[in-house]
């Protein structure tokens, strides 16, 4: 698929400068180092600025008074232009506004601290993917993804002590027993069955409503991709499923997946559910989808910009997934 690379989240070729992660020196000089800059998240929310109505990703000095606050050490995320780019949590930091709207399935709060201008503030990511460049989306996806998963392994799996971190946050250690662990990835197939004219959507409960996406689910142990294609619509949808194909992949930081986009072939159409995993399934026609992206079908929204899901439909109506 020769657009794969034009997901969200993709494309940018950050170098991940992962030869320094364990160079002790090399890792001071950064922190020294007055290009050098990090980006701030609190409860894993990225620290945006708006330039000229643009929404950008906000770069700090590693001296700014703001720093004070946060609660974790640094992780390196790379280099960018040469110089270090580092990620620090800032989630001990409490805001005294509202914060209803925090960790909600639709997050348009945006927390302003009182050491930022004011044209700086932490969004949710997902209501502003579609707006960052890709260099600023891949580096708001890694340290969240990453800052996700230091927040639930702060112990040993293997025995269950504390564990530090190493590797400038890519690997904790267990002093205890020595095991090392590392960032986890969970991946999940996402994908665009269709059988002639039609494709197959289904909606999960408490999406918004009207909402409706492609299928999805984890790859388990030991399955191909195109295994867990089949399995998946089977399971949720009763649809049987032939021919399957891999189209293009998404870091998906909510916490930390990666989708594989995948193209299957329905060999079935009579849809029967499992409401322990979706809500409802239906077929709809191409011109139904081009009608629900234009905003004019009521009762049908289809999957958010910036998914991989609203990429693959995008391109299966362009007639370009090859």
């Amino acid at each position: 698929m020769r657009s794969a690379e034009q997901v969200t989240f993709g494309g940018s070729a950050l170098d991940r400068a992962a030869e320094v992660r364990g160079n002790i020196p090399a890792l001071a000089a950064f922190m020294q180092d007055p290009a050098s800059r990090t980006i701030l998240l609190w409860k894993g929310k990225p620290l945006v600025q708006t330039v000229d109505g643009e929404t950008l990703l906000a770069r700090v000095p590693l001296d700014h008074a703001v720093l004070a606050d946060v609660c974790t050490a640094p992780i390196l995320l790379g280099r960018e232009d040469g110089a270090a780019r580092f990620a620090h949590d800032m989630s001990d930091w409490e805001p005294d506004t509202d914060l209803s709207e925090v960790g909600a399935f639709i997050d348009k709060s945006v927390q302003n601290h009182p050491h930022l201008p004011s044209d700086h503030g932490f969004a949710e990511l997902r209501s502003i993917m579609t707006a960052l460049i890709p260099r600023d989306a891949e580096l708001a996806a890694t340290a969240k993804a990453i800052m996700a998963w230091h927040d639930t392994h702060g112990f040993c799996a293997r025995c269950g002590a504390p564990s530090d971190v190493t590797q400038a946050g890519w690997q904790r250690v267990c002093q205890a027993c020595g095991a090392s662990h590392f960032p986890r990835t969970d991946p999940v197939v996402i994908m665009l069955i269709t059988r002639g004219n039609k494709v197959l959507l289904g909606r999960s409960p408490g999406w918004p409503e009207g909402m409706y996406s492609c299928l999805a689910g984890f790859v388990e142990p030991g399955e191909t991709i195109e295994a867990a294609v089949r399995r998946e619509v089977w399971e949720e949808a009763g649809v049987q499923v032939g021919e399957v194909r891999y189209l293009s992949s998404q870091p998906w930081p909510f916490p930390a997946s990666l989708m594989f986009g995948c193209h299957g072939i329905a060999t079935s159409e009579e849809i029967t559910i499992d409401p322990n995993e979706i809500e409802d399934a239906l077929w709809v026609s191409r011109e139904e989808v081009m009608d629900a992206l234009a905003g004019l079908r009521e009762g049908l929204l289809p999957a958010r910009k910036g998914a991989i899901a609203h990429f693959l439909l995008r391109n299966w109506l362009a007639d370009t997934l090859e």
